[in-house]
């Protein structure tokens, strides 16, 4: 039966970013939900419970929802960490197949729909003091163009617009919605990120009362830090 601690749900439970959030959070007093293609429910614990998730299949994340819901309760925090690139020649991005380009926009965009859609109702049905905060794990690609990551890139510019979308449609209502990006300290991409600075930053934003920006670009040690001016798409 779910029980009266807190639940985060990270979709797309990676060895990096995944399992430090996943960390951060357990040690906290929080129950875990990973889903990811590699996890097997049989490898549960009391307090973590894995399922094996699609992200190509948006109708698995309804249904791993639905399990986390009746195994541990109503997540209070989500993270989605799911993502997909087919590299595209650097001097012809439409190369690519059409079924290259649909999964990979499964995975970056639609699944995340669906996830924010299903986090919207469970935070509904949770107590007023509950964290009631969803990440989105994105890139410097909502703003700039690097070559070869087309497909990455228009998958990542959509959710960071739905992002974007819900923290102003939902502020109200006290949920909160972010799209992170880690950057160098000179706001340049930074493609090996660091697992544990995510989860100091997930736990400090959803500790948080209110809304934080919405395109939480941080660097590790410092936090949050604007970059507006850098790049312009």
């Amino acid at each position: 039966m779910p029980g009266p601690s807190p639940v985060i749900l990270i979709l797309g439970a990676g060895p990096n970013i995944g399992q430090a959030v996943a960390q951060t959070f357990a040690s906290k007093g929080y129950k875990v939900a990973l889903a990811a293609r590699s996890l097997k429910e049989a490898d549960s614990t009391d307090n973590q419970l894995n399922i094996t998730t699609d992200f190509a299949n948006p109708n698995d994340v309804v249904s791993t929802f639905t399990r986390v819901k009746q195994v541990l309760g109503i997540p209070s925090v989500v993270v989605y960490n799911a993502g997909s690139l087919t590299p595209s020649p650097p001097n012809d991005p439409f190369a690519i197949s059409l079924d290259a380009f649909n999964r990979d926009m499964a995975i970056n965009t639609t699944s995340a729909f669906v996830a924010a859609q299903q986090a919207v109702l469970g935070f509904a049905e949770l107590p007023a003091h509950a964290a009631k905060s969803f990440f989105f794990t994105g890139n410097i690609l909502n703003i700039t163009i690097l070559p070869s990551f087309m497909d990455q890139g228009a998958g990542k510019s959509a959710s960071a617009h739905m992002m974007k979308a819900a923290a102003a449609a939902y502020k109200d209502q006290g949920y909160k919605f972010y799209y992170v990006d880690e950057r160098k300290a000179d706001g340049t991409a930074k493609f090996r990120v660091d697992g544990a600075a995510h989860g100091k930053l997930f736990w400090e934003l959803a500790e948080a009362n209110t809304q934080g920006p919405w395109l939480q670009t941080f660097v590790k040690g410092v936090g949050y830090k604007h970059f507006d001016s850098l790049y312009q798409l």
